[in-house]
């Protein structure tokens, strides 16, 4: 017990080491042309106060300006399991509009928490993954039709213990690798600070660089773990990320959003199969499991 806790105590250090500055904000010409997506764990809009207060959720969301937004944590856990937001004030003020889900139950917003916000765009497909682990978690794969092209969005919140990340990170390859190739971005909290062999989440290699363009966003207050990350397939549609830090983020919960711009005018259409994509990630990383179970909806 106390070498696991030296070795956690080691890898905290060695984040606060490798902390990078936080990109203040992004150069017009760095957005011009590009779809603006956003990842937020909303703590079930409990602030660092101890507050509850989805408002302040909903401004820091207007704050940030994205085109597309993933949520974590956006539906009790337990009871009702009820959504916690106001989404009509989000298409009121934002113009965004969650993508439909089968939840837990009737009030409740997303899957396992997840919830995908989306200004404009036609959604195509729908599937709710099961993810293994002790926790139960899950993530949303959403199919995506944009004025600037087709889109793939994988939107997770992976479990607290290393050896259920691993297994989580595995199903999301296999399901990766069993559907239609298009670019396709995974985002969320995906409660990994690690960047090297380390990581749990070196199983995503090689459709994803879990290393590429990390920046700190855990704690609030005084971020210094990437634990929310965004991973681009090809890598480089993701041309900049930022977190977005504001007086009001740093409170209303304990999480910063973080902010990727997309380029999909650099994705040239995938040309392989599924069946030869699947092999190229065998070869990588040994045998895929099958496919994690999904519940598919029609959009």
């Amino acid at each position: 017990m106390a070498k696991a806790r030296t070795g956690f105590s080691s890898g905290i250090m060695a984040a606060i080491r490798r902390r990078r500055p936080m990109i203040a904000g992004v150069a017009d010409e760095i957005r011009r042309g590009k779809i603006v997506i956003a990842s937020y764990n909303i703590h079930k809009c409990v602030g660092t106060d101890g507050c509850f207060d989805p408002s302040r959720i909903c401004e820091v969301i207007a704050q940030f300006s994205a085109d597309i937004v993933a949520l974590q944590e956006a539906d009790q856990r337990f009871g009702e399991r009820a959504g916690l937001l106001d989404l009509e004030r989000l298409k009121r003020e934002c113009s965004l509009v969650s993508v439909p889900v089968t939840g837990f139950s009737e009030k409740g917003h997303g899957w396992h928490g997840n919830v995908l916000l989306l200004r404009e765009g036609a959604v195509q497909e729908v599937r709710q993954l099961k993810l293994p682990g002790v926790e139960p978690r899950g993530a949303l794969v959403v199919d995506l039709e944009l004025a600037a092209g087709p889109l793939r969005i994988i939107a997770a919140h992976l479990g607290l213990l290393r050896h259920s990340r691993a297994k989580q990170a595995e199903s999301i390859i296999a399901a990766v690798a069993d559907a239609a190739p298009r670019p396709t971005i995974l985002i969320g909290d995906l409660n990994e600070w690690r960047t090297g062999q380390g990581s749990s989440l070196r199983f995503l290699t090689p459709i994803f660089d879990h290393g590429h363009a990390t920046v700190a966003s855990f704690p609030s207050r005084f971020p210094i773990l990437p634990l929310d990350r965004v991973m681009g397939y090809p890598k480089d549609i993701v041309t900049a990320v930022e977190v977005h830090d504001s007086p009001l983020a740093r409170i209303a919960s304990d999480h910063l959003p973080i902010k990727a711009y997309i380029d999909l005018s650099i994705a040239a259409a995938a040309r392989e199969t599924p069946e030869e994509r699947r092999d190229e990630i065998e070869a990588a990383v040994g045998p895929l499991p099958d496919g994690p179970a999904a519940h598919e909806t029609d959009a």
